[in-house]
């Protein structure tokens, strides 16, 4: 009988996961308490809220718990212990480099503005990194919802902060909303300030909103990009191109885009070559964290440990990790697999 080895003592990179939805459960109880917030009970049930986001109402719905969550960060101690908190769980499920997703301009108002907020989030970040061990940087994200003019003033301040810690630029909210190709020219300054584009794609919509992330956003990585299963042309494109798919199949199934685990495509993505990298995306509300991702391809989809140490090392392969950081944790991945 084939030994199974433990997957929170694989080395991977975490490269999906949001802001607030990275907070713990017992985390937001504490801080709607200490700011006298009132929590609905999705949030306080001790359980992963019933959601469904396929259609307009069930993204308000996932998206007002969301904000309710960002309420309760208004000061700057909130946000050293996110970050601080995040960066421990990670590292309890094997994570070596973890690249946390964020829009300052959503905590602009209560951290004394736009700036502010970013050198906020930063300084936490370097600080949790220092105490922790674990290799943390921040990718900034334009929220589609806004105007493309937002995202270009986001697109300049993430490329101003490159040098303090920001390796990536995303583009984040309702796919449906808006087309990717408003947002190109606040793409180009982030590509052209050497961040990596990381813009959400694939996930409500189908393989179009993909392509677009690769033809009009020129997209190093896609957020999700699961729905491009459905495209045996695109699958091709994505994998001789080398783009990796920050795929969170708990995510997938929790919003609907897939009604079970073994719905969400990864065998189909895996065996037609595209790198992925599992991602926990907003464990808040999904209730599970980086290595349950890949638990569930091994439960479900019957991964190998082989195949699950490529997983790791896609992961870090399509990661903005120094090269000895990359290198060091594709050796600790050889060192799992030999046991």
């Amino acid at each position: 009988m084939e030994r199974v080895r433990d997957l929170s003592l694989l080395p991977k990179a975490h490269l999906h996961l949001h802001f607030t939805g990275s907070m713990r459960p017992t985390t937001l109880l504490e801080l709607a308490d200490k700011y006298g917030v009132h929590l609905p009970d999705a949030l306080t049930s001790g359980e992963p809220p019933k959601l469904r986001a396929t259609d307009e109402r069930g993204w308000f719905r996932f998206q007002r718990l969301y904000d309710m969550a960002r309420s309760c960060l208004r000061r700057p101690e909130d946000i050293q212990r996110l970050v601080r908190e995040a960066a421990e769980e990670d590292i309890k499920d094997g994570s070596g480099w973890l690249e946390i997703q964020v829009d300052p301009t959503s905590y602009a108002p209560r951290l004394g503005g736009l700036i502010p907020a970013l050198e906020i989030i930063l300084d936490a970040v370097e600080t949790a990194a220092r105490d922790t061990g674990l290799g943390m940087r921040v990718l900034v994200a334009a929220n589609r919802m806004k105007h493309p003019l937002d995202a270009r003033t986001l697109a300049r301040l993430a490329v101003r902060y490159a040098e303090r810690g920001v390796v990536g630029f995303g583009l984040s909210n309702d796919e449906r909303r808006g087309m990717a190709r408003d947002f190109d020219r606040a793409f180009a300054i982030a590509r052209d300030g050497g961040l990596l584009a990381a813009p959400h794609g694939g996930e409500l919509t189908g393989p179009a909103s993909v392509r677009d992330c690769l033809d009009d956003l020129h997209a190093s990585r896609i957020g999700h990009g699961v729905r491009a299963a459905e495209d045996p042309r695109l699958l091709r494109k994505l994998a001789e191109r080398g783009v990796t798919c920050e795929v969170c199949p708990a995510s997938n199934v929790a919003l609907g885009v897939y009604e079970k685990p073994e719905d969400v495509p990864l065998r189909t993505l895996y065996d037609a070559g595209v790198p992925m990298a599992l991602g926990a995306d907003d464990p808040l509300l999904f209730g599970s964290r980086l290595a349950a991702q890949y638990e569930l391809a091994r439960r479900h989809h019957g991964f190998t440990d082989e195949e699950l140490a490529e997983l790791a090392r896609q992961s870090v392969r399509g990661s903005a990790a120094p090269d000895e950081v990359k290198a060091k944790l594709k050796a600790g991945v050889d060192d799992w697999l030999a046991g």
